[in-house]
């Protein structure tokens, strides 16, 4: 005979898989299956397989905490001196400088071939993925699938999650091995499958573009992605500098919401501008934004055309300026 203790347990724990079972069926949201379907005939018509379309959909469940970390973005939550002291920190200015010493034959044979200064391929690197350290490991379908059937920005995730499965079925990558960040970035370089697919590179000539594993695929990819839209190997990204008392109640006037319109960087000096130690600006008159994520009473910096393409990497000015702090600090020495 059992005991009562035993059946006592036992009775709990059918109380409990009872309980569990609504909210498990609440975990898939009214108009999942659907969407699910009428997205897998929306694929099917621009030519995803059938083969590719039941290992990657069959199953398919939205994830609660992908909602949860999109809503929660460090980049739309923290000040740029928060931001810069958790990105930019001392092992990962070291950590750099090291990588840029290991791999300086490399760096320097991609920087000539592409245009991009090894500082700006490194400092994207480190960020992204600590140097190659953590690449992520969210399922990278289903993160998309999740955010292409939310409402925020349904129209670009669905637009990535029908390029990872293109992805899938050309063979670049298979599904197991799809881990990413929650928003789908993928490798070393974490790009997006459509940054993938227009930017990677088979840089060791092996016949892949392997941006997991292959440094010179990794470094080739990110400097092919600064290149392709428009990197000048002649300049830098920017610097900090000093406003005027009069430019800085005036912020609200000059700017637009945390930036200000083009101008060349000789009339910023006109205007009082300096370097953040108080010298004068560089001469060569760029065509210079005034970047303050924290508004005019924050940081504030003189950013040229570089920055703009550091942008396209990731349109957040903090990260726009930690890259190019970053890259600031393995450089010096």
């Amino acid at each position: 005979m059992r005991s009562r203790s035993f059946l006592a347990d036992l009775a709990a724990l059918w109380l409990s898989i009872l309980a569990a079972a609504p909210a498990a069926l609440a975990a898939t949201p009214d108009g999942w299956t659907e969407w699910l379907a009428e997205f897998r005939a929306e694929a099917a018509a621009k030519g995803i397989g059938a083969d590719t379309l039941d290992r990657a959909l069959t199953g398919l469940e939205p994830i609660p905490t992908i909602l949860e970390r999109d809503r929660n973005q460090a980049e739309f939550t923290m000040t740029l001196p928060t931001y810069l002291g958790r990105v930019v920190t001392a092992d990962r200015i070291a950590r750099g400088r090291e990588m840029a010493v290991e791999h300086r034959g490399l760096l320097v044979q991609i920087g000539r071939r592409y245009g991009v200064q090894p500082r700006f391929i490194l400092a994207i690197w480190g960020i992204e993925s600590g140097y190659g350290r953590y690449t992520g490991g969210d399922p990278v379908v289903a993160s998309l699938a999740t955010l292409a059937f939310d409402r925020r920005r349904s129209d670009f995730f669905r637009k990535q999650l029908h390029a990872s499965l293109e992805m899938l079925g050309r063979g670049y990558i298979e599904l197991e091995a799809m881990k990413g960040s929650w928003a789908g970035a993928m490798g070393q370089p974490q790009f997006i499958p459509t940054s993938y697919l227009d930017y990677a590179v088979d840089q060791d000539g092996d016949g892949r573009r392997d941006i997991w594993n292959s440094l010179p695929d990794i470094f080739g990819s990110i400097a092919n992605y600064l290149a392709r839209h428009g990197w000048d190997p002649n300049r830098t990204w920017g610097r900090e500098v000093r406003l005027p008392a009069d430019l800085r109640r005036r912020w609200s006037a000059i700017s637009d919401r945390n930036q200000t319109r083009e101008r060349g960087l000789q009339a910023w000096a006109a205007d009082g501008v300096r370097r953040a130690d108080g010298g004068t600006l560089p001469l060569p008159d760029l065509p210079t934004r005034l970047v303050a994520p924290d508004g005019a009473s924050g940081p504030v910096f003189a950013t040229y055309a570089n920055y703009r393409r550091i942008l396209r990497y990731n349109p957040s000015h903090l990260y726009g300026l930690a890259v190019g702090r970053l890259s600031d600090a393995i450089a010096a020495r």
